[in-house]
């Protein structure tokens, strides 16, 4: 009895820990195919199929009221819907909050660096007491 197994492709591109197996059992009087009974799609593939459709869908109805014209919203039966202006507004707002707060993030990181003409530059409290030769005091202001 010869057991060869061969992992699934499919299972090993996904992000569980269990891997999904196909064994192929030769016997002397006849050939069988098993495969693991764990099957199907998993939550997280699902929650990630049905996130990717609702994003597209939403991107669609969006670019659909962004850009047909009044009259064609109300021939399909759509009168009541937000302002134009929203749709440049809300991309514009989260364009600028995006940059101020990479902005930020780099103005805290040069408030929190020393000048370039600071010792601690060069050298830092981890590696003073080589620097300083003992019996020498050094006042650090």
């Amino acid at each position: 009895m010869v057991d060869s197994s061969a992992n699934s492709p499919r299972r090993m591109l996904s992000l569980s820990r269990e891997r999904a197996f196909v064994s192929i059992l030769d016997d002397e009087k006849e050939g069988r195919f098993a495969l693991s009974n764990k099957q199907g799609a998993k939550l997280l593939e699902v929650y990630g199929f049905v996130g990717s459709i609702s994003t597209i869908v939403a991107a669609g109805l969006f670019f659909l009221w962004a850009y047909l014209p009044e009259p064609w919203l109300h021939y399909l039966g759509i009168t009541y819907y937000p302002s134009r202006y929203w749709a440049l507004a809300i991309p514009t707002y989260v364009m600028v909050t995006i940059i101020f707060i990479i902005l930020f993030y780099l103005g805290l990181n040069y408030m929190a660096t020393v000048p370039s003409t600071s010792w601690n530059s060069l050298f830092g409290m981890s590696n003073f007491r080589y620097i300083n030769p003992p019996g020498f005091v050094i006042v650090l202001l």
